[in-house]
């Protein structure tokens, strides 16, 4: 962290009964090497816990209840949403080849392939400047051409950097706007959730720095070299003069590059549960397992539905750094923050929360 001292406050509420996890919080805020973080929890159809503290920035800017943070992998979901919700209105076919929809695209794979991690366009063989990710269409050609790297529909690879742009080219191009205008018009403005795709500048002026990318410490070196490749082209998804910046936070790369609160990543979970957004009967067949196996990508089991990651106690997505967003047993949880981090911070303070529901721990 360099010369930066870190200072840790916390505000916002948990209910009587939660108080364990405004401690586990704290504990998080007093160990984490870096800024600030957020917790959020909905059940029995409230917010129980809204919690926040730290720093947002080196200069010495409180986190605040809307400061925002980029939480990785935990924009995949919304991306997922937004193309969801066409398919619930019967504007999209999840079984139908990509290509119905955007005819350059020459990956053999189906839509609903390409949203639950099985469409193998997960990595670009020709060099890509960072200027890439600022440019939608030329991205997206860069994917529309690019080989797969295993045969769609064969095993499950996380698209890490591309998932955003895979769904949101389809939705754009059947219903004509970005998936981050979508998702403002349609789901989160609707809902209240304070979550964004390609920030303006009332939402830059709210965004947290990211801290500790250059801490090798957090980063998964027993990855396949598949994974290497995929983050690593276009350079800059992982370094603090990109993604603390301006042009980064006003472009959509929707695989990644969402903002939010706590409380704005947890009200997607939230909203689901309480049967907005999407049909209950899409929304089971979303939190189903498309897929299960050793992902191509990370190299670790797991079991993809459309957009989301699913287990025997729910379902969510956890990003790079630390962050995590789901629903598990009833309740919405989310933890986010912009200290680079394993994600036992996020288990701890859940965990805290289950205790006091009286439910068992989850593993780390």
């Amino acid at each position: 962290m360099g010369p930066h001292t870190w200072l840790v406050r916390i505000d916002g509420h948990a209910d009587p009964g939660f108080e364990p996890v405004s401690d586990a919080f704290a504990d998080v805020l007093a160990t984490q090497k870096g800024p600030g973080a957020a917790v959020a929890a909905w059940t029995d159809g409230h917010w129980t816990v809204d919690l926040w503290g730290g720093q947002s920035d080196p200069d010495g800017r409180h986190w605040q209840r809307d400061s925002l943070v980029q939480p990785y992998s935990v924009t995949k979901p919304f991306a997922a949403i937004a193309a969801l919700v066409l398919a619930d209105r019967g504007n999209l076919d999840l079984d139908a080849q990509v290509r119905r929809y955007w005819p350059e695209f020459t990956a053999p794979a189906t839509v609903r392939q390409a949203l639950s991690h099985q469409a193998g366009v997960v990595a670009l063989d020709e060099p890509a400047p960072t200027e890439a990710f600022y440019d939608w269409t030329r991205l997206c050609g860069l994917l529309a051409a690019q080989e797969p790297q295993w045969e769609p529909g064969t095993g499950p690879g996380e698209s890490a950097l591309f998932y955003g742009h895979l769904v949101g080219e389809i939705v754009r191009r059947i219903d004509g706007r970005l998936p981050g205008r979508f998702l403002r018009e349609e789901v989160c403005g609707p809902l209240g959730l304070d979550f964004h795709i390609g920030l303006g500048p009332t939402e830059r002026a709210r965004a947290a720095d990211l801290a500790g990318l250059s801490d090798a410490a957090w980063q998964d070196k027993s990855a396949p070299d598949l994974y290497r490749r995929a983050i690593s082209n276009p350079p800059g998804a992982f370094d603090p003069a990109v993604v603390n910046g301006t042009a980064w936070r006003a472009a959509e790369v929707p695989a990644v590059n969402g903002h939010g609160t706590a409380r704005g990543a947890a009200g997607l979970y939230a909203a689901l549960a309480s049967g907005e957004v999407i049909s209950h009967g899409l929304l089971a067949e979303a939190t189903t397992a498309q897929c299960t196996g050793v992902d191509a990508v990370f190299g670790e089991p797991v079991s993809w539905g459309l957009g989301f990651a699913v287990d025997d106690n729910g379902f969510g997505m956890g990003g790079t750094g630390g962050s995590y967003a789901g629903l598990a047993d009833g309740y919405a949880f989310a933890f986010v923050t912009a200290a680079m981090g394993d994600h036992d911070r996020a288990t701890a303070v859940e965990n805290a929360f289950r205790a006091c529901l009286g439910l068992p721990a989850l593993d780390d």
